[in-house]
């Protein structure tokens, strides 16, 4: 679609949304996304009021998969017979993916007018173009490496958060001595993943993760502290109950929430969890970074991607960008969702404690050189590398593949990956 094109849609809109009071503009988006847990559903709910107020509609296409592969899915359904939805969430390199293809709008005019340059940070910014051009609207950033702790189970253990992977240790061994799980983890290779990079992570630190994940160098992917690591994730197996195999991870948070688990390891998506139970950060929860990885942050945005699909959908298509990538927006959505703002200046005073310590880890990473793509949600490698080695870290975790074996696999399977 032409730039010129686009900036008579944004005129558009502008009219539109002025005389949305005297008419009624019958338009609607149809949005594809996987936000179907009840903290997530909730956060939506911000996005769809305000569109209304807009006179668009919403049309919800919601696929159930905490990391978006089945919504992939069902989107190359969508596009092969030719009915592509509105809008698209999505993650990372399935952006780049759809872009090389063709089938993708253009946002720059809107994304001008705006002024989206000065204020989504760089790192969001290689997802959110495509040569040059702005083909998505990031709507939060989420980080992986959080740890997240019952607060009666903390206090009851002592009360201290643990620091590395030794202290994590003897506390999910206070954790089994009071009858409870003391890591509520569902097995399904991208929780399987969140946790590995956690621990690599942890375990080598940010030049070993960029090294390893980023870069995938062969020795960093086999040496000795991959033997750690690996080694490290089989520890923590023994302290899982025996359903998690398949169980999704919002229903390993209720867990941590009712009291039934001490910690989870999950992405800061899990807080919504807790804020819908109506529970307190610091009163019934407790936030860190997993520990060892205090300094460091493993990141993935959602963003939503506008698909090409004819002028008479652009007018709805921008004025939900524009909706996206309000400020006011980007407060009320990530306060509920637990993630924080795609946005640099927004201010942190409506956040709570652990979105106030989210928003400063992000700006104190990106400063120094310690934030970094996750990959498990997308943002490290393209998607045949990332389920490469979910493939060999869920088999090794489930005890498939020995410590050895694993990282003979792991070098091998990243190299026919790529």
């Amino acid at each position: 679609m032409n730039i010129r094109m686009i900036s008579k849609l944004a005129a558009g809109a502008a009219v539109i949304a002025l005389t949305a009071g005297a008419v009624q503009a019958q338009e609607e988006v149809e949005v594809l996304h996987w936000w179907t847990s009840g903290g997530e559903a909730a956060a939506l709910n911000v996005l769809k009021e305000n569109l209304q107020k807009e006179g668009v509609g919403w049309k919800d296409m919601p696929v159930a998969g905490g990391s978006g592969v089945q919504a992939m899915t069902a989107l190359r359904a969508r596009v092969t017979s030719g009915d592509p939805p509105t809008a698209v969430q999505m993650l990372g390199f399935d952006i780049k993916d759809w872009a090389e293809m063709g089938v993708v709008g253009n946002l720059d005019e809107l994304a001008t007018q705006q002024g989206w340059d000065k204020v989504i940070p760089a790192a969001l910014q290689e997802f959110s173009k495509y040569d040059g051009h702005w083909i998505a609207a990031p709507v939060n950033v989420h980080s992986t490496n959080w740890l997240w702790l019952n607060k009666a189970a903390l206090d009851k253990a002592g009360g201290k958060a643990p620091e590395n992977i030794d202290e994590l240790i003897a506390l999910l061994d206070k954790f089994k001595e009071q009858g409870i799980t003391p890591l509520a983890h569902g097995g399904q290779p991208w929780q399987d993943g969140t946790l590995w990079e956690s621990v690599v992570l942890s375990t080598g630190g940010m030049d070993f993760y960029k090294k390893a994940v980023i870069e995938l160098d062969p020795e960093s992917l086999s040496g000795d502290t991959m033997r750690k690591v690996f080694d490290t994730m089989s520890k923590l197996r023994t302290y899982f109950d025996p359903n998690f195999s398949g169980r999704d991870w919002n229903l390993s948070t209720a867990l941590v929430i009712e009291g039934k688990a001490g910690a989870q390891q999950m992405g800061d998506w899990s807080k919504g969890e807790w804020l819908r139970a109506e529970k307190k950060p610091g009163t019934d929860f407790v936030c860190i970074r997993f520990p060892g990885t205090q300094g460091s942050v493993l990141f993935n945005s959602d963003q939503f991607v506008m698909f090409d699909i004819g002028e008479e959908k652009r007018d709805a298509q921008l004025k939900m960008a524009s909706a996206v990538e309000d400020p006011a927006f980007q407060i009320a959505f990530n306060t509920v969702k637990g993630s924080v703002p795609a946005r640099t200046d927004v201010p942190d005073t409506e956040f709570d404690d652990c979105g106030k310590k989210g928003m400063k880890d992000l700006a104190e990473a990106a400063s120094g050189g310690t934030l970094a793509g996750s990959l498990a949600h997308g943002h490290a490698q393209p998607g045949a590398v990332k389920e490469a080695v979910f493939d060999v870290v869920t088999q090794h975790l489930n005890g498939q593949l020995t410590t050895e074996q694993a990282l003979q696999r792991l070098p091998e399977a990243v190299a026919a990956a790529q």
